[in-house]
C-alpha cells in the first residue's frame, strides 16, 4: 500500500510542478511578438513531415521564425529612435526622473504610431 500512495504522490507533484512551470512560460511569454524558432520550427517540421523531411523543414522554420522576429525588433527600433528624435529628454531633469519617465522601444514605437498614423499606412 506504502508503493503506491508514494506513486499517486510523486506523479502529483510532477503534474503541479509541471502545471506551475507552464503557467510560468505564458505569463513570461505574454509579449506579442511574430515568430520565433520554436513557433516557425514547429510548423516546419509538420510541413517538413508531409514532404518526408521533418528536420529540413524543422530547421528552415527555425531560421524563418529568427528573421521575422529580427526584422520585427529591427522595425521597433527605428520607429523608437524617431520617437526619440521628436522628444528629447529634458536636460534639467533628475536622474531619477529620467528614470521613471524612460519608456520601453515597444512603447516608443506604439506611440510613434499613434502621432504619425499617415506614416503608419504608408507601411514605413
Amino acid at each position: 500500500m506504502g508503493k503506491i500512495m508514494r506513486k499517486i504522490q510523486t506523479r502529483g507533484m510532477v503534474m503541479l510542478l509541471s502545471a506551475g512551470l507552464l503557467s510560468g512560460g505564458l505569463v513570461a511569454g505574454a509579449h506579442a511578438e511574430p515568430g520565433g524558432c520554436l513557433k516557425y520550427g514547429a510548423v516546419g517540421a509538420v510541413g517538413g513531415h508531409l514532404a518526408n523531411h521533418g528536420v529540413l523543414g524543422a530547421a528552415g522554420g527555425c531560421v524563418a521564425g529568427m528573421y521575422t522576429r529580427h526584422e520585427y525588433r529591427k522595425g521597433l527600433r527605428e520607429k523608437a529612435a524617431l520617437y526619440d528624435k521628436e522628444h528629447p529628454v529634458d536636460p534639467n531633469l533628475s536622474m531619477l526622473e529620467r528614470y521613471r519617465q524612460r519608456k520601453t522601444d515597444e512603447q516608443k514605437a506604439t506611440l510613434w504610431d499613434a502621432e504619425h498614423p499617415q506614416a503608419t499606412a504608408a507601411g514605413h
